[in-house]
């Protein structure tokens, strides 16, 4: 029982008994103060039927009449003319009690009627807004998938005419540079040339690469062995820039997937980390496993992502960098999501960003 049911109950008791016993301790020939005391009658009757419903109301009622008859029955039977008047007054008690309880009882079921309702929207208008954003979900990816054909179908194109051109052009800056001497001024606009052509190279391969993915070749692999290829690739550019790359967790986590495409996604993320923290710091990289999936986190000390550039950064084209293609998150995306997993991220400015890939381990 609660405390408030029992204040409550104790108030009934204590307004019953009180006005019991006034009507007995009073004399009988005071009959205006009777009168007063039977119309008190009525406040705990119709607190009982508004706070306890039905029940509280006719008990409340039936109580006060067991209470009342003895007074009217040996006290007032010296009036007869008064005694009726008593009898009607009981019968009254219970209607009113009987009423009250009703009432109150259909009031408290509708209320419990609109809070069910209420809830009810609430749920209908959370699962709307889930719905909702499911399905500008589903209207990106389409964008994605948009993107992806229109790409596909420059991809063809693009490697005659533009690769084979740049590997002319690198030939020609070779021999241009071979005919030059060492010290003639020339010689570095030669080596300028060479450089923006590779660079140019690259985005284009990035591009086809983005486009045309090749096909997935699902084998159980070590993704702990995977990882550690990649590291290795990428200690030397780390060390340059003084950053420490940590590889912990779990020795070994075997899972189906296509090792050739997670090396090529971690990479970009490693990547992309190196390049958040061009001042030096460390990069963490741990993976765990849970009932049906494995996670690998990527956290670096970098300078963080802006949170307006949070919901962009796996869209096709879009860096922040002046010399970045746009693709290399993008392309990452796309494989893990191809994998069945799905990416996370959490970054905050100046304390650095945390890329975790989650993948099924079998499908």
């Amino acid at each position: 029982m609660t405390h408030t049911r029992f204040l409550r109950i104790a108030i009934v008791v204590v307004m019953v008994a009180v006005i019991t016993v006034l009507h007995y301790v009073t004399n009988i020939h005071d009959a205006r103060m009777h009168d007063i005391y039977r119309r008190l009658y009525y406040l705990p009757i119709v607190l009982a039927g508004l706070w306890f419903g039905l029940r509280g109301g006719l008990i409340t009622a039936l109580t006060t009449s067991v209470l009342f008859i003895p007074h009217v029955i040996f006290q007032w039977k010296h009036h007869p003319a008064v005694e009726p008047e008593q009898y009607l007054e009981i019968i009254l008690f219970n209607v009113i009690g009987g009423l009250t309880g009703f009432l109150a009882g259909k009031e408290q079921e509708q209320k419990e009627r609109y809070q069910l309702a209420a809830q009810q929207l609430e749920a209908s208008f959370f699962e709307l807004k889930r719905q909702s954003e499911q399905i500008l979900d589903f209207e990106e990816q389409l964008r994605r998938a948009d993107r992806l054909a229109a790409l596909g179908e420059l991809s063809a194109g693009m490697a005659h005419e533009i690769r084979n051109p740049l590997a002319s052009i690198r030939g020609t800056a070779e021999i241009l540079r071979d005919g030059i001497k060492a010290d003639d001024p020339r010689s570095e606009f030669a080596t300028i040339l060479i450089r923006e052509v590779d660079r140019l190279n690259r985005v284009v391969a990035d591009f086809l690469d983005f486009a045309k993915p090749a096909s997935a070749e699902q084998t159980r692999i070590d993704l702990v062995a995977a990882l550690d290829e990649v590291v290795a690739l990428t200690r030397l550019a780390a060390a340059k820039k003084q950053i420490v790359i940590t590889l912990a967790g779990l020795p070994t986590l075997e899972l189906i997937a296509d090792r050739n495409q997670l090396k090529q996604a971690f990479l970009n993320l490693i990547l992309n980390a190196l390049e958040a923290m061009p001042e030096g710091g460390s990069l963490t990289i741990t993976t765990q496993t849970g009932e049906d999936e494995a996670s690998t986190s990527f956290a670096d000390s970098g300078s963080g992502i802006p949170p307006e550039h949070l919901a962009r950064i796996f869209s096709p084209f879009f860096t922040t960098r002046r010399d970045g293609t746009g693709l290399g998150l993008a392309i990452t995306h796309r494989i893990v999501v191809g994998h069945g997993g799905r990416i996370e991220v959490e970054s905050a400015i100046g304390v650095g960003t945390t890329f975790t890939v989650i993948l099924p381990l079998g499908w």
